[in-house]
């Protein structure tokens, strides 16, 4: 008889038998180590959802054995909108994933969720019809991330940018609703909670730092740039521009990687191109030009309506959502002074 339940420690040696395919045995470490590094983890599943910031796991048992595992996590200052981050289950159980996102949704909709999302790697078709003919997700937008390589570096300045501050919050959120092309408005516009720093921030998986570029005259943002990482190697470089204004993009990107180059030698940087905003043509056709290559397209799903879940058939194995957290693994690229 199958169960399903929230991960616990005691879960370690079953879990290790269920992930042993991922690959090397540093890439199961990690995984497992990301499962079970959620401090308060007892106190946060009784919190109301309001309160709730950490990601939660729930397995799928039959007696003693773990068919299937799902991750999911709140978005920050929006616990509302929740993420599913992982989804791993034995081969060819398609329906034990189809359970488990099924319970996801129940579980978190009758505390009050709103809306539900995932972001799937494009070629991953069978995983797309898992979501969109089995669970009743559509497709909203996608967001690919680029490559940069052999980025020429100059000891300029660039004037214009300063660090982001809570009381930028509702600005750049005017910013980032407004630039957003109006067919997505309905999924993908923020709140301006959702760009406040968390109050525990400390315990995100990530480091995240913000920077605005404001309008000398009238002190108005028009640009807002963030620099991510999970490990300290590999920098998502995510910026948005108000369309009304010309800035160069050679001038955010070389910010970009003199704020990075304070920090770290040797990095990988990567520019994230958001292809539902109105200067994402603009945008591609640039990083065309500048010879950057598109390595990861990932198509975003939503669900805000629920409905039965429909019969499917066949699945992957092992899905991690969102960016890699380990993009690069053979490359010599270094940048340095």
């Amino acid at each position: 008889m199958t169960r399903i339940r929230k991960l616990n420690c005691f879960d370690i040696p079953k879990l290790k038998k269920l992930i042993s395919y991922l690959g090397s045995a540093e890439e199961g470490e990690q995984f497992l180590k990301a499962l079970f590094n959620e401090p308060f983890g007892l106190v946060h599943s009784i919190l109301p959802l309001k309160y709730r910031f950490l990601s939660e796991s729930y397995i799928l048992l039959d007696d003693k054995e773990i068919l299937a595992l799902i991750t999911v996590e709140p978005t920050i200052g929006n616990p509302y909108k929740i993420n599913i981050t992982r989804l791993v289950f034995q081969n060819n159980l398609y329906e034990a994933g189809k359970q488990l996102i099924d319970f996801v949704i129940s579980r978190f909709s009758a505390k009050g969720a709103t809306s539900f999302s995932v972001s799937v790697d494009e070629c991953h078709d069978e995983l797309l019809k898992l979501f969109i003919d089995g669970c009743g997700f559509r497709q909203c937008a996608s967001e690919t991330l680029w490559k940069v390589e052999n980025f020429e570096k100059t000891n300029e300045k660039t004037s214009g940018f300063r660090p982001f501050d809570n009381s930028d919050s509702k600005q750049v959120c005017k910013l980032y609703n407004g630039e957003l092309e109006t067919i997505y408005k309905p999924a993908l516009e923020r709140i301006k909670q959702e760009f406040q720093d968390p109050i525990l921030g400390g315990h995100t998986k990530f480091y995240k730092n913000r920077y605005v570029l404001e309008e000398p005259v009238k002190n108005r943002i028009i640009g807002y740039l963030s620099i991510t990482t999970t490990d300290n190697i590999n920098f998502i470089i995510d910026f948005l521009t108000n369309n009304g204004y010309e800035v160069a993009y050679d001038d955010i990107i070389k910010y970009a990687i003199s704020e990075i180059d304070r920090r770290r030698s040797v990095y990988y940087p990567f520019i994230k191109q958001k292809n539902y905003t109105k200067n994402t043509e603009q945008l591609g056709k640039y990083l065309h030009e500048k010879g950057y290559q598109p390595i990861q397209t990932q198509l975003i799903l939503v669900k805000n309506f629920y409905r039965p879940i429909k019969s499917t058939e066949n699945a992957l194995q092992v899905f991690m959502f969102g960016e890699n957290s380990k993009i690069i693994t053979n490359s010599n690229f270094k940048i340095s002074e």
